[in-house]
């Protein structure tokens, strides 16, 4: 059933935002797992039951759909020019553009034993963690070579998402948020509900829940956003979007 989808800004909390309603298109948000917005207003929806990943605009037109052999992990949206997904079922690494057409395919399956993990820190490299030999490899995707690699033997279950930065291994599990040393030195602990991806913005990293988001500033943690009602958050830069039944609901200040 298609269900009525729409954009506002609404009271959050105890802080008074702005209110504007922006009708679109109906849409069947039913069975998705995922949803992410760009900076430029496109919505995306993916569902794991028929493995679609489909992006939207803001008036609720479709923009391209794709049909996924396999359950693939989003990395983010932020560059809708080079999209990074990854598959651990396929060992594969795929990058897809604006419209969804894929533009480059890797399969890891050829080079190293079983990757668990991938986090593309830019368009050139990426991070992985090889479960098999319990190593950190730095792999440059553009030239299909290995940078780095270091031992890495830390509890792998329950692994929901990772990323590297300034020599910071974060790792997130179903119910806590860690960071290590690239030696594989537990430096943080702290427990985390509904925990589903992290994303890294400037010098943060924020952990994203299914009805809340936390920044981590590299000593505290702090929640800047929560939605008891919300089934999906997300962020793009004009606030947090967060998915209530069938309705997407922007929050600004």
């Amino acid at each position: 059933m298609l269900k009525f989808f729409s954009i506002t800004l609404i009271l959050v909390s105890s802080l008074f935002f702005s209110q504007k309603k922006i009708g679109v298109d109906s849409l069947n948000t039913k069975d998705v797992q995922e949803m992410l917005g760009d900076d430029y207003g496109s919505i995306y929806l993916y569902k794991n039951k028929d493995l679609s990943f489909t992006k939207y605009d803001s008036l609720g037109n479709q923009l391209g759909k794709l049909m996924l052999t396999f359950p693939y992990k989003i990395q983010s949206v932020t560059n809708p020019l080079n999209i990074v997904m990854f598959s651990e079922n396929a060992q594969e690494i795929k990058f897809v553009d604006q419209n969804l057409n894929e533009i480059q395919k890797i399969n890891l399956g050829l080079n190293f034993g079983f990757i668990k993990a991938v986090y593309a820190e830019d368009l050139q490299f990426a991070w992985m963690i090889d479960e098999s030999n319990k190593t950190l490899i730095q792999y440059n995707f553009r030239s299909t070579s290995t940078i780095s690699s270091f031992p890495f033997n830390i509890d792998l279950t329950s692994l929901k998402d990772f990323l590297v930065y300034n020599n910071r291994v974060y790792i997130l599990r179903e119910s806590t948020f860690e960071v290590y040393s690239t030696k594989s030195t537990l430096l943080y602990s702290t427990p985390i509900s509904n925990a589903k991806k992290l994303r890294r913005f400037n010098n943060d990293i924020w952990i994203f829940g299914s009805q809340s988001i936390h920044k981590f500033d590299g000593k505290d943690l702090t929640q800047i956003f929560q939605n008891e009602s919300a089934k999906i958050v997300d962020k793009n830069n004009s606030g947090f979007l967060a998915l209530i039944k069938d309705k997407l609901y922007l929050y600004t200040k």
